[in-house]
């Protein structure tokens, strides 16, 4: 049974990890590869040599450390948001109608039938300054928004896009209540958000830690989504990568940047 989600974790993950932290360990050079072998023959003797440079630069650099400071900032506030949203929807989903909850589960998953990145750009189609919403409140004579290349735009293209990854753990959760618990808080005389508070908030938990993972980790390495809707001044780790990859072609000091981002994101989670 276990052998299966080994490996499976083996091939892609740790081998992969492997291999890019190989690279971090390396310096930029001119060639193909772009970057330094670790081990070098030199009469027969082998030498491993390591940098620790890029590691250093990115915790000196106040850039990098900005760029990662800004990618925690943004994720966290953006998971509370879709958390804020996605928990009001998930119980009234789950609490709906048997007839109901499955047409507004399909309404959940609905947008996972479009591509990703058409839904970004016409997410960019509505807050644009000639777009929808500003057409919308020129008609009462409301000057335009400035929502386009902010912080705000980015928000909402990550709520917008990871918002049915928070409810449908959470209606996974809230879906099956464990009824002799609400009856005796009821029969002790709770009212009914009393009983929330005390019964179904902590039972779902696991819910909107599992949601709140599957918002976050993502969300913090984004690149599409500030890319498309954010501004020079949104500086995310996802679109510093990019820039290191393809443009300056620095692959030591991206495997680092993306070695640190995995380091930054896994080991809370697994504490």
């Amino acid at each position: 049974v276990i052998a299966a989600p080994a490996i499976w974790l083996t091939i892609f993950f740790l081998v992969p990890l492997v291999v890019v932290f190989g690279i971090s360990l390396a310096t930029k050079q001119f060639g193909r590869p772009p970057y330094s072998p670790l081990l070098t023959t030199d009469e027969g003797k082998v030498q491993l040599t390591l940098h620790l440079s890029n590691y250093v630069r990115l915790f000196t650099d106040p850039l990098y450390v900005a760029a990662y400071l800004s990618s925690i900032r943004i994720a966290l506030v953006a998971t509370l948001i879709t958390l804020v949203i996605g928990y009001p929807m998930a119980y009234a989903i789950a609490r709906a109608p048997d007839k109901w909850r499955n047409i507004l589960l399909m309404l959940v998953i609905l947008p996972f039938w479009t591509s990703f990145l058409l839904r970004v750009y016409a997410l960019s189609g509505f807050m644009r300054g000639n777009g929808v919403i500003n057409q919308i409140l020129g008609v009462f004579g409301i000057e335009p928004l400035v929502m386009m290349q902010t912080d705000f735009a980015v928000y909402v293209g990550i709520v917008y896009t990871y918002l049915p990854f928070m409810i449908l753990p959470l209606y996974a959760n809230l879906e099956n209540p464990v009824t002799s618990l609400l009856e005796a808080s009821a029969d002790l005389g709770s009212r009914p958000w009393q009983t929330f508070l005390s019964v179904t908030l902590p039972l779902s938990l696991p819910g909107v830690v599992a949601g709140s993972m599957l918002v976050f980790i993502p969300a913090i390495g984004e690149f599409v989504i500030p890319s498309l809707l954010g501004g020079p001044g949104t500086q995310m780790i996802g679109r510093i990568l990019w820039d290191e990859f393809f443009s300056k072609t620095n692959w030591p000091r991206a495997a680092a940047l993306a070695i640190t981002l995995l380091v930054i994101v896994v080991i809370p989670f697994m504490l």
